[in-house]
Order: C-alpha cells, then sequence, then structure tokens
C-alpha cells in the first residue's frame, strides 16, 4: 500500500461572510506546490461556528460545493470542510468529502454542541462517513464529536485515518490536545484535527492547535495562535506494523450505537 500525503490549513476565517471565506481558501489552497492526496478545512469553513443558519445556509449543491469541485479537479487532490446547509426543510453542519474525481461523499455531525445552542437550529446526522484515499480507509467528524468515542471507536480496524473538522475554543484548548491524541491511541489509527484561529463575531478566540497525530499518539505536526499550512506524507507500514505488533484492536468489545442507520 502506498503512502497518503496530507495538507491541513489551519486558517482564520471571515464571520459569517462566504464570499471572502471562499476568496481566502482558494488562495491558500492554491499556494499548495507539492502533491497531496487530500486536503482538510475547519469546520463551517465559510462563515465560522455560526447559529444563523436561516440568512446562511446554502442548498446541498450550491455555490460551496461547486467551488470544492473546482478546487479538488484543479489541485487533483481531495478536500474536506463543512458547511451550512439546508436540506429538505432541515439545517445541517454538512461535512462534504469532494473526491478530485467529482464524486461527493458527506456526514452530517452527529454530536450538536448544546453549549452555544447548536441542537436547537441544526439537524444530528445518524450514520458515519467511512471512505477511501489511495486505499486509505478516512473516518471524518466534526468538533464536539471528538468527545464522544463511542462514535469514534474502531470496529475490527475499520479505518486507518480519522480526522476532526473544527471551531474549538481557546478556552477548552487542552481537551483538544488531549482528546486527539486519545483517539489515536485507543484506535490505533493516525488521527487529524483541524481547527480555525483567531476571534469570531461573538469575541470567542480560538487558538488553533492543529495536529497531526501518529497511531502510538505521538505528534508529529501541532501548531497554536497563528495560520499555517503543513503537508505531511503518513507511512503505512509503519500502521501495518504497529498494529501487527501490537493488536489491541482484536481485544475490543463489541457493540452497537442506538440510533445509528445501518449501512
Amino acid at each position: 500500500m502506498q503512502d497518503l500525503t496530507v495538507t491541513i490549513i489551519q486558517s482564520g476565517l471571515h464571520w459569517e461572510d462566504p464570499e471572502k471565506n471562499l476568496d481566502m481558501f482558494s488562495e491558500k489552497i492554491d499556494s499548495i506546490k507539492n502533491p497531496t492526496d487530500l486536503i482538510v478545512l475547519p469546520e463551517m469553513f465559510t462563515t465560522g461556528f455560526s447559529m444563523n443558519a436561516e440568512k446562511l445556509a446554502e442548498s446541498d449543491n450550491d455555490r460551496t460545493l461547486n467551488w470544492l469541485k473546482s478546487k479538488a479537479a484543479a489541485k487533483k487532490a481531495d478536500i474536506i470542510g463543512s458547511v451550512i446547509i439546508k436540506d429538505q426543510n432541515a439545517y445541517f453542519n454538512r461535512l462534504f468529502w469532494v473526491k478530485k474525481n467529482g464524486e461527493v461523499l458527506r456526514y452530517d455531525k452527529r454530536h450538536l454542541f448544546r453549549m452555544a445552542d447548536e441542537h436547537k437550529i441544526y439537524t444530528p446526522g445518524k450514520k458515519r462517513l467511512l471512505g477511501q484515499v489511495n486505499g486509505w480507509t478516512v473516518c471524518p467528524l466534526v468538533c464536539y464529536d471528538l468527545r464522544f468515542p463511542v462514535w469514534a471507536r474502531q470496529k475490527q480496524a475499520s479505518y486507518d485515518v480519522i480526522l476532526y473538522v473544527a471551531n474549538w475554543p481557546e478556552r477548552r484548548s487542552s481537551h483538544w490536545r488531549l482528546l486527539l491524541q486519545a483517539r489515536a491511541v485507543e484506535n490505533q489509527a493516525y488521527t487529524i484535527g483541524v481547527n480555525r484561529v483567531g476571534s469570531d463575531g461573538l469575541n470567542i478566540y480560538y487558538r488553533g492547535d492543529s495536529a497531526i497525530i501518529d497511531p502510538l499518539g505521538n505528534i508529529i505536526k501541532q501548531e497554536a495562535d497563528k495560520e499555517f499550512i503543513h503537508t505531511e506524507t503518513l507511512s503505512w507500514e509503519k500502521l501495518e506494523n504497529y498494529r501487527r505488533k501490537f493488536p489491541v484492536w482484536m481485544d475490543a468489545d463489541k457493540f452497537s450505537i442506538d440510533g445509528e442507520e445501518n449501512d
């Protein structure tokens, strides 16, 4: 199996201004010079973490999705990020995974952040998403999902990378850093977290701490309090050797999740 090259973009966001954010991320994505397989953007990357869904929501096949398709084709790389979407008279914090061939995968955020009334505005998702890139299986989740390890739990080594797109505030940044490493260790998988930086329109500050973590929980890359773009190649040999030599996954408990839709 070949290795997987991933690019993470930690950025500030223009509050509730999709046009400025799309222009900004166009410049950032265009600046990536080296080949990459997967580009990861933050949660609600066109607006910031807004509850103003009625004003900001797009349809499921609107401007941002078309923009993602265009950028993925141009960079010959898959792109992941979440957007405010209205679908059948309901609002979703919807993660789009747009593949370089134009295929679109979708995941609706399962765990909605009630401390910001997200659960009153948006509808929760019912099903995890597992997708493939270069033969690697990736499980993308969104922000608050990080606090719920059962939703992320491996089922017989079902994925190789778990990633979170986020708007995770600085005041709880220690939890973000700790839980990302925990997800890597307990699932024996590469773990990626992409968070925003800077202050939003509600004067909430985000320090970033976007990270790439190996299956043993070691931090490969992490930065705080600044924008950055980082490309890292993940080793398939390292992942396979570790799982073979220390096969914790073989002793995992069997379980099911109430309310989860089955394949």
